[in-house]
């Protein structure tokens, strides 16, 4: 008799029509079978799905380029289709589940015909911690299956756990035929099942990557008391040898990547990779808050990747291993065949061609890569790994920092009172879109705690369910806001970030241990001259007083635009949070 897993698979090929089924085993021998596929067999738009990079330089790299249409994460085509639309909330389209389902089941038949279906059983989470989830993918890309056994431990491990089991989380993908109008990215989650056609793009069609890891497991951490956040984490280690663990949630594109892998630039202090962008977080029997990052790999922004922002992310894409590394959307360098993109050296390559293959010749209004282009590749290789991070208990957290990118108001860093006043902050977050969302770039939206594209559920609710989550602690981590990205008069930012963002950190640890000095304003505590290290750094007392003034004025309109966003959710929205609204205010007016 089949097993549940076996029989779901054999409704989804009856529905789409495979030439082949193939089952994945994870193994060192599949992936380059599956890159070799890809090399020789498989296209789209016309051309391979995988081309060979330099070997020497770049090893076991290989090169992929979406369709032209395809190039980032379809927001305004994501559906989150629970039983009842106040349920989704006005931070999710919403479809009612029968008629997406429809939908989805008349574009997906016969879509995968003449293709291979790779059926791909995987983790997310070490498969001995309480908090893992057992998921399985289809898909009929190479591309999709090599970047999961990257992204995910896929394979024998997750088969054999899943077992008769019908519990596990399903996802079907297809490329389909990559027409915009035939492209959904469907959620539902109530049945544990997401469901998406016509994007090859990695946040679209890796369904471990936002869709479970964020949607789904944060209607389920709900339902079961753990929140699943945008979030790195990392490792802080002081001169003494003691590690803090902090997590941070960012933005797409707003130096999250940057941050997980930090090179001090401060002596004796170093930064240990966990994770770059996702964390799920639940508290101990202790009441201590803990985290785990679900992922083993790194799907990072290539543009703005170099030996100066981020060298040790340069070693981990270079550092081989058995795992493939891919680069998506990227230039290439003839010359050496290698891929190229802007920021990654000073000067244009002499033969360059562009993301879409067409010889590229530089001028102030074109870019060689596109904005968007990725690298997939193992958080094995990364030369800064915490030695915890396989840990199925996770690492405790002492700080939560947030924060967004602002180019005005925001301070460099600053703590909020408790952690209501913090939840409620973080609430009001907002910050400039970046080329990870399709549509305009520079426009200034509410991203609340950088959740605002996954959060699979109700925010408002969401709001709620992070008050509650926090009275479980018994001692909450402080919560701490930060803006790398705030500008003069003249345009030019005010501070240098990339490794001198430790002095940030290291302000943040020592708040956490009740050590460093503040002063209170009307937003929170920011740092005093005594307390911030700037020692060896060429930063003036004018820059410094800019970067942690507080405009009263600026605030206040803040406050108002705020109170926009809040009444989207209306009653959903905690009094506890309109409390701390109408609190700011008066702090503002007396101040």
């Amino acid at each position: 008799m089949p097993t549940p897993l076996e029989k779901w698979v054999e409704e989804t090929a009856e529905l789409t029509g495979p030439k082949k089924i193939y089952f994945c085993d994870g193994s060192d021998a599949e992936a380059r079978v599956l890159i070799e596929k890809g090399i020789s067999e498989e296209k789209i738009n016309g051309k391979p799905v995988f081309s060979r990079l330099n070997q020497t330089l770049w090893p076991n790299s290989y090169y992929h380029q979406s369709h032209p249409n395809d190039v980032a994460r379809t927001e305004n085509l994501t559906f989150v289709c629970h039983s009842h639309k106040d349920t989704a909330g006005p931070n999710n389209n919403w479809m009612d589940p029968a008629e997406a389902k429809m939908k989805m089941t008349i574009l997906s038949r016969g879509v995968m015909r003449g293709r291979t279906m790779y059926v791909m059983p995987f983790v997310m989470g070490h498969p001995d911690s309480p908090f893992a989830k057992f998921c399985v993918q289809v898909t009929d890309s190479a591309y999709v299956a090599v970047s999961m056994r990257i992204m995910t431990r896929m394979g024998k491990v997750a088969a054999e756990r899943i077992g008769s089991r019908a519990d596990f989380i399903k996802g079907i993908h297809s490329i389909g035929e990559l027409d915009p109008n035939k492209r959904f990215i469907m959620h539902f989650p109530e049945e544990n099942l997401i469901w998406s056609i016509g994007s090859g793009y990695g946040g679209n069609a890796l369904l471990g990557k936002k869709c479970i890891s964020l949607r789904l497991a944060s209607w389920i951490g709900r339902n079961e008391g753990w929140l699943a956040e945008h979030m790195i984490i990392i490792g802080i280690e002081d001169p003494g040898g003691k590690v803090s663990y902090v997590t941070a949630a960012l933005p797409s594109a707003c130096g999250k990547t940057n941050l997980a892998m930090l090179r001090s630039a401060l002596p004796g202090y170093k930064v240990w990779t966990l994770g770059d962008d996702i964390a799920w977080l639940w508290v101990d029997k202790a009441g201590q808050l803990r985290a785990i990052n679900p992922e083993t790999g790194f799907f990072g922004v290539a543009p703005g990747t170099s030996p100066k922002t981020n060298p040790s992310m340069l070693d981990t894409l270079k550092a081989g291993s058995f795992f493939p590394t891919l680069f998506t959307n990227t230039a290439i360098n003839l010359d050496n065949n290698e891929p190229w993109w802007e920021d990654l050296t000073k000067d244009y390559p002499a033969h360059l061609i562009d993301w879409q293959g067409n010889k590229f010749t530089p001028s102030p209004d074109k870019k060689a890569a596109h904005a968007n282009s990725r690298f997939t590749v193992s958080i094995k290789q990364c030369p800064t790994l915490a030695k915890e991070y396989d840990s199925p208990q996770g690492v405790p957290i002492s700080a939560i920092i947030l924060g967004g990118r602002r180019t005005t108001l925001v301070p460099l860093v600053y703590e909020s009172f408790n952690f209501a006043h913090g939840v409620f902050c973080g609430s009001m977050i907002g910050s400039e879109t970046t080329a990870a969302q399709a549509g305009a770039v520079g426009l200034l939206r509410r991203d609340p705690m950088a959740m605002l594209p996954f959060c699979g559920y109700n925010m408002g609710d969401y709001f709620s369910h992070w008050l509650d989550f926090g009275k479980k602690m018994v001692n909450p981590p402080r919560i701490f806001f930060i803006n790398w990205f705030r500008r003069g008069e003249n345009g030019k930012f005010l501070w240098p970030g990339f490794g001198e963002n430790i002095r940030v950190l290291k302000w943040v640890i020592e708040r956490a241990q009740g050590k460093a000095g503040a002063v209170e304003t009307p937003i929170g505590f920011v740092p005093d001259a005594k307390s911030f290290d700037t020692s060896g750094m060429d930063l003036s007392l004018e820059n410094l007083d800019k970067l942690f003034a507080v405009d009263h004025k600026g605030w206040d309109a803040e406050l108002k635009d705020a109170k926009i966003f809040f009444e989207k959710f209306g009653s959903h929205v905690p009094q506890e949070l309109r409390n701390e609204l109408v609190t700011l205010e008066k702090r503002l007016k007396v101040t």
